[in-house]
């Protein structure tokens, strides 16, 4: 009995509604934790930096994965009205919350390499 009461829980469940899958939503992709990192590492951060520190990524991936983030209030783009352009990032308090659950990952990396 207690098995067939489980096996309806899940199959009834909706994974897409899990706070899970909006984290996984937020920092999905190959870049977006690492710029993340990044930008609590060293804020702020330019986008040249940032394309340095990330290696190959290509302008318009990186331009793609910085939108995402500041649309998802992760992050926050300050431009300066100068000549040339002066465009900087950092995290928001949003985005700082989010890096405690990120610093768990890093440590947790750091306790299992193998």
């Amino acid at each position: 009995m207690k098995e067939c009461k489980m096996r309806d829980y899940i199959e009834n469940a909706d994974f897409e509604e899990t706070g899970f899958s909006y984290t996984l939503s937020l920092i999905s992709g190959k870049y977006k934790m690492i710029i993340l990192y990044c930008l609590m590492e060293y804020q702020p951060v330019r986008f040249n930096e940032l394309q340095r520190y990330l290696g190959k990524i290509s302008d318009k991936t990186l331009s793609q994965n910085l939108k995402e983030l500041e649309k998802d209030e992760l992050i926050h783009r300050e431009a300066y009205p100068q000549i040339p352009p002066k465009v900087e990032y950092s995290l928001t308090e949003r985005g700082k919350s989010l890096m405690v659950v990120l610093d768990q990952l890093c440590i947790w990396g750091t306790k299992n390499r193998k």
